[in-house]
């Protein structure tokens, strides 16, 4: 019996696979088509065929005091972004009910910056009031640095799941940002956990860590027990310290995609900012372990139109 089918039968039998596994899966020994195979296969029964669509409105953008060195929106770095103010309602509202006419399950305020101040935090409470009343949409929030009196807060005011990205690996994350510590990341997630929400944590690939690192990373988030894990491909934004680096092939990207799934059987795999890298190839990734997607505009770049996605996933044989 090969490799791969001792993986496959390790799965089978609800048994996670190692970090040690995981590794020579990624050393490019076992054939891409047999391993997207394997990861379409545990996809498509442990998930189903239905694809979680969310959606988010970037309510907050620029100005930012952290220096994370791939984002537009850092106040450290000369990119060009949009700077506003915190959104008001209406323009919350419009943009929901436009999305969820279109058929998003979720719907996420993103805002800039480290932490929201109080005054924003309580008209933050107000928005989701309002969107809980008006429309029928799952609600998201993706706020930044989180207590865990905020984080209860969040809930009551009819939030379900809250996102915060780990962005890297432990190992490599000092490479990426200084101003605020892996930990304090983790201590964000735990609030938000604790509180009862949801939450869903990824990471950004192609910033120039290993593929080791990236697998590190996915176990990471395991250990978390996060069900739902966006994965970013890196964008390179003119004006940031990662502008020159060279993008991912899309075939790297499949098989990262994979190697998620296949290490997180259980948890939505969601394409999220920097699928456009795929280009023609985006569909594939439906086919190598994606369930989940964030669809229409992203923070500061622009994404497919949603009835492009819907296209894109009915076309797989999938349903929204």
């Amino acid at each position: 019996m090969d490799f791969l089918s001792e993986i496959e039968n390790k799965l089978a039998k609800d048994e996670m696979i190692t970090f040690e596994e995981a590794m020579e899966l990624s050393k490019g020994k076992v054939e891409d088509q047999k391993l997207f195979l394997l990861a379409d296969k545990l996809c498509k029964k442990n998930m189903g065929y239905k694809v979680d669509l969310c959606s988010i409105i970037n309510a907050k953008s620029g100005g930012c005091s952290e220096n994370c060195k791939f984002c537009a929106q850092s106040g450290h770095f000369n990119t060009g972004v949009k700077i506003y103010p915190l959104i008001d309602i209406d323009d919350v509202l419009k943009e929901a009910k436009e999305n969820e006419k279109e058929g998003v399950h979720r719907f996420s305020l993103v805002t800039s910056g480290k932490i929201v101040s109080d005054e924003e935090f309580e008209k933050i409470l107000r928005i989701y009031s309002v969107l809980r009343k008006e429309t029928n949409l799952k609600l998201c929030a993706s706020l930044g640095s989180l207590s865990y009196e905020r984080a209860k807060r969040l809930k009551e005011a009819g939030v379900s799941m809250y996102h915060h990205n780990i962005e890297t690996c432990r190992e490599y994350y000092r490479e990426i940002c200084n101003t605020h510590t892996y930990d304090d990341r983790i201590s964000t997630i735990k609030n938000a956990a604790k509180a009862g929400l949801e939450v869903c944590c990824g990471g950004i690939i192609g910033m120039g860590e290993s593929m080791d690192q990236r697998i590190k990373m996915a176990f990471e988030i395991r250990e978390l027990g996060i069900k739902s894990v966006p994965i970013n491909v890196l964008n390179p934004i003119k004006g940031t310290p990662l502008e020159n680096v060279k993008s991912l092939s899309p075939n790297e990207i499949l098989r990262t995609i994979a190697l998620f799934r296949l290490i997180m059987p259980y948890a939505h795999i969601r394409y999220a900012g920097g699928r456009m890298c795929l280009g023609e190839h985006q569909s594939k990734g439906f086919k190598a372990g994606v369930s989940a997607m964030l669809v229409g505009n992203y923070l500061t770049t622009v994404g497919n139109k949603i009835s492009d996605d819907l296209e894109m996933i009915q076309s797989m044989g999938l349903e929204v």
